[in-house]
């Protein structure tokens, strides 16, 4: 199959440097045998696309009997991603969903006006060693949506579409590429797919949204003629043909990007909003701790716990 009819295949030293508008290095943060990565939002960039926040999780080991266990807790103004390699989570939240998320599936949540939610290594896991491997990101949302009743939809690992051809294998997770679809719903222009590229496979990047980033999860690729090893994010310059090259190792990416967002977005916490009067709002109901009876509840089944709104 062809990646993308209007893109003549290419060396990746067709561009300059220059093309890279932005590189990120993100940065890493010990929880105690658990590492986080975050790449967005970067003091140089806020976002790519309507991708606003960005954090690998893991790899990580954990014995028997261990887990992640992230507490109840709230959202307004975006939707959340959740795209694991290895482990798994058992997600429950506000508007009912309870749903164990497992490599190469979709969980996407959209809080809308507000949502809580927890986040925990399932049961079954717990009974023997296990892995946790994953990116965790936020889209932001429109003006247009940013007060929408919350949702939950999960799409299997079977229902993302694949495209392979000459070394190179594509899960798209959201949004539309390379002539495909993904099944979420979305509110804006978006595209984020999950990577692998064998030993010196060339990849181009789709030529048909505004904003275009590359996460390096694993190996390496060539830029312009420039080397990338993991946990490296770079954001191109718009309107470029960009196509890039795997290392020696092979390489797997997360490719995203969509829009340029049309509007500045505030960020505090768990919250995004168009206004700091929205997310004052938010910040003073959490902390009421009113459930349901305001836009905030807990998820029916983990209601004992919850993480308190920051000092």
């Amino acid at each position: 199959m062809s990646w993308n009819p209007a893109l003549e295949p290419g060396c990746p030293d067709a561009v300059g440097i220059d093309a890279i508008e932005t590189l990120i290095v993100p940065r890493a943060r010990d929880l105690g045998g658990f590492e986080v990565r975050r790449a967005l939002p970067a003091p140089k960039r806020q976002m790519v696309g309507p991708f606003i926040f960005f954090d690998q999780a893991g790899p990580a080991e954990l014995l028997t009997g261990q887990g992640i266990d992230v507490r109840p807790h709230p959202h307004i103004g975006l939707g959340t991603v959740t795209y694991l390699y290895r482990g798994d989570f058992h997600h429950r939240d506000s508007t009912g969903a309870d749903q164990v998320i497992r490599p190469g599936a979709l969980n996407w949540m959209i809080a809308g006006r507000g949502v809580s939610h927890s986040e925990r290594t399932s049961a079954a896991a717990r009974t023997g060693p296990n892995s946790l491997f994953g990116i965790q990101t936020w889209l932001a949302l429109p003006d247009s949506h940013e007060d929408m009743a919350p949702t939950f939809e999960h799409h299997g690992k079977e229902t993302l579409p694949v495209i392979e051809d000459r070394g190179a294998s594509v899960r798209l997770i959201l949004g539309n590429a390379y002539g495909e679809r993904a099944p979420a719903t979305l509110f804006s222009e978006t595209f984020y797919a999950d990577v692998t590229l064998a030993a010196g496979c060339r990849l181009p990047m789709p030529d048909d949204h505004e904003d275009r980033g590359i996460y390096i999860v694993e190996g390496s690729i060539s830029v312009a003629g420039q080397d990338f090893e993991a946990g490296r994010m770079m954001v191109f310059r718009p309107g470029d043909r960009i196509t890039v090259a795997a290392g020696a190792r092979g390489a797997r990416l997360m490719i995203l990007g969509g829009a340029t967002f049309p509007g500045p977005r505030y960020i505090w916490w768990n919250f995004v909003a168009s206004s700091r009067e929205r997310i004052e709002e938010a910040k003073a109901e959490w902390r009421a701790e009113n459930w349901g009876k305001g836009r905030f509840d807990l998820p029916l089944d983990d209601r004992d716990e919850h993480i308190p709104l920051p000092d």
